[in-house]
Order: C-alpha cells, then structure tokens, then sequence
C-alpha cells in the first residue's frame, strides 16, 4: 500500500460568515493522479491554496508530503511543484533561460542546472529552440514546457490547475502521456480539469459542490453509483445541485 503523500481531516476556510471549503477529508496516495473537481464556485482554488501553503485553514487538520500545513508552509512550498493553466512561463525570456530560472527558485545547483536543462531540452526535443522565445512557441510546447519546469527539482507533489485549458484535443493528450510517464516515477500528480474526458484518465476523482466533497472513488465507481453513463453526467448531476457560482 503506497503511503498518502496529502491527508486532509475536516479542512474548512471560513472568509467571515463564508465558509469556502467545509471540512474536507481525504487522501492522496504517492504516485496516484488525483482528480479535484467541481464548477465554479465550488472551492476548489481555496482548497488548493492551503495545500499549496498558501493559505492557512481556519479549522482541521492536513498534512503534505509530510508537512502540516499550519507550521510549514516553506518546506511545503520546496516539496510540490504547481502549473496553472497559464502555464507560469516568463515569454520574454528564452526557452533556456526559462529552465534555468526556475531550476534556481527551486535552489537547484549551478550543475544541477545544467544537467537538468540539457535533459528537459532532449526529452521535450527543443534542441534547435532553447535561444527561442517563449512567446514564440506554440501553445502545446508552452505547456510542455511549463509543466517540465513546475517538476525540474523532482518534488514529490505536483498541483496543476486546468493545466490543458484552451489546448486541443491531440495535445491535450500527448500532455497526459508526460503526466503518466511523472506518476509512474512516483509523483503524485493532483490536478483539476474542466474536460470531463480527462478526468477519466486520474485514478481517483473527487467531486465538490458548495465547499464539500460530494463524491470520492474511482471513474468506474463513480458511474456505477451514479448509474451514469460517462463522467459528465456524474459531473453535471451533482453541478446541478450547486447554489454558489464563484470561487
């Protein structure tokens, strides 16, 4: 049994009388590609946001990759990688130096840095563009790209929120190959999607609406609960249920 990278008990945020997220309680397995959905309004980012370290939680307890959350947000920061769905590049700069800025944030050494760019630069076959542009990639190899970066220092966690937004369907697909080919050496990938067809690819989904978890179990279970044919209509029959519309 793999052990659980993220464990969250009764995680709640409250803005004021709001509460955001509602005791949340579950877990991520190491290496495991879990799926965090929910329409807009659901409290997904906030959720995130405090397992980023980015948020303390005004109630409940969480760890990640073995840090707590309310103690230490720093180690939690150095341990995960994050991707947002505009991919976090600098598009003035090279892809090059792209690779070597991040691999410093991250507290990479000077030849860690170099071994880490020449390999990226092969895996991701831009050897005749790392002087180029980011802005001039196109949108496929930006994303590559920037999810390449959010895991050149090898964290244990990599949070990716609707990482393959606006991408079309055949890269969106070659992006899923690079996510399988990170968990299969042990990342844990936790990401949220809008492309209900992806999210048949995670191993584990859970749904939210209205700051709780609705629904936690894997694809196939999930259908056979819901008696649905696909995970759309699992999604949208509990979307429907939502009374709030903003994050």
């Amino acid at each position: 049994m793999a052990e659980s990278v993220i464990k969250t008990e009764k995680l709640t945020k409250r803005f004021g009388d709001f509460i955001a997220a509602n005791e949340l309680t579950f877990d991520v397995k190491a290496g495991e590609i879990f799926g965090f959905l929910g329409a807009n309004g659901a409290g997904k980012t906030t959720a995130m946001r405090m397992l980023c370290g980015l948020s303390i939680p005004s109630s409940g307890k969480a760890t990640v990759a073995g840090f707590d959350v309310y103690k230490h947000t720093d180690e939690i920061k150095r341990n995960i990688g994050y991707m947002s769905q505009k991919f976090s590049l600098y598009e003035d700069l090279t892809v090059a130096e792209n690779i070597r800025f991040y691999a410093g944030i991250y507290g990479l050494s000077n030849k860690e840095i170099k071994d880490k760019s020449e390999e990226l630069v092969h895996q991701l076959g831009l050897e005749g563009e790392t002087k180029k542009l980011v802005r001039e990639l196109p949108l496929g190899w930006k994303q590559k790209l920037s999810f390449s970066v959010a895991i050149v220092h090898q964290p244990k966690i990599v949070f990716m929120d609707e990482p393959t937004s606006g991408v079309d369907p055949v890269t969106r697909r070659q992006f899923w190959d690079l996510i399988y080919a990170a968990a299969d050496k042990g990342m844990t990938i936790f990401v949220t999607t809008h492309y209900m067809d992806e999210s048949e690819y995670c191993n584990r989904i859970s749904i939210m609406v209205d700051g709780v978890i609705r629904a936690l179990d894997t694809p196939y279970n999930l259908k056979k609960q819901f008696s649905a044919n696909s995970m759309d209509e699992v999604f949208y029959g509990l979307a429907r249920e939502a009374k709030r519309t903003g994050d």
